[in-house]
């Protein structure tokens, strides 16, 4: 029985480090193509596929994250009123939902939005090529599928999470300042004075920096699991499941790193 159980731990901890190296060597292989098509003429840095992943998994995502974003700022404001009126300071909503939504809900949101909407989609897409040999086709034509496929989706997936989190961002902050003005009697121009007089640079950058990493998390997940579908169809089912939950545990597991590391500094 004892023996059985150290098996199992043992066989969990190996498919962790597994995963790990996995998506660590994908990572190293996306910047080393990176570098190649940066500071090498011969290696195109394919602008066109770039752009068309970040119309793909950006522009079409802009909608469920405003949508998200814009509740989570409702959602605040009703939550913090009863108890903030308590001490007659429910004008201090402005200063809660300005610091919780920048440091930490506006990235943790779309990265989280994102990974259903995009990330799911990137390993079924790369899972699908790959049941079809579409890969392999690649490779008989001496074509990487690491700078062909994954560059452009990760390169693309930073960009647009970070320029998700930015309009999220505003969104969140703006229902929380409507909600706050028009039902909770907090006044427009003293709402507008405190959430200014809370944050600053370092609230609005922590949050990017966040959200460029979780960027990086997202897309290397999806194009790892993706690349090393096998099994057919339902291959493809258990990449695309795997990627949202690794990528959700990855990215809760990063941002509490972050915020420790960011309270150490004094980041707060």
């Amino acid at each position: 029985m004892l023996i059985r159980a150290l098996e199992n731990w043992g066989s969990i901890w190996i498919n962790i480090f597994e995963f790990l190296g996995g998506v660590i060597g994908l990572l190293i292989d996306v910047f080393i193509w990176l570098y190649r098509s940066l500071c090498t003429k011969n290696v195109r840095f394919g602008r066109a596929a770039v752009i068309s992943q970040i119309v793909r998994i950006g522009y079409r995502s802009v909608g469920i994250v405003c949508l998200v974003c814009g509740c989570i700022g409702l959602i605040l404001a009703f939550q913090m009123e009863p108890p903030l009126s308590t001490f007659g300071q429910t004008d201090k909503i402005a200063n809660i939902v300005g610091v919780a939504v920048l440091r930490e809900l506006g990235p943790l949101i779309s990265a989280i939005v994102l990974t259903g909407f995009a990330g799911a989609a990137i390993a079924a897409e790369l899972g699908t090529m790959v049941v079809g040999e579409e890969i392999e086709a690649l490779e008989a034509q001496a074509l990487n599928p690491i700078r062909f496929l994954a560059v452009p989706r990760v390169i693309a997936t930073v960009i647009s999470l970070v320029l998700l989190t930015i309009i999220g961002d505003v969104i969140a902050i703006a229902t929380s300042c409507l909600v706050s003005v028009e039902l909770l009697g907090v006044p427009y121009e003293l709402y507008k004075t405190n959430t200014l007089a809370q944050i600053n640079l370092s609230d609005f950058t922590t949050g990017l920096l966040k959200a460029a990493v979780f960027g990086l998390i997202l897309a290397s997940i999806a194009c790892y699991n993706g690349l090393r579908v096998n099994g057919g169809a339902a291959g493809v089912g258990k990449a695309t499941t795997d990627t949202v939950v690794q990528t959700i545990v990855t990215i809760v597991i990063a941002d509490l790193m972050f915020t420790a590391f960011f309270y150490q500094l004094g980041w707060n």
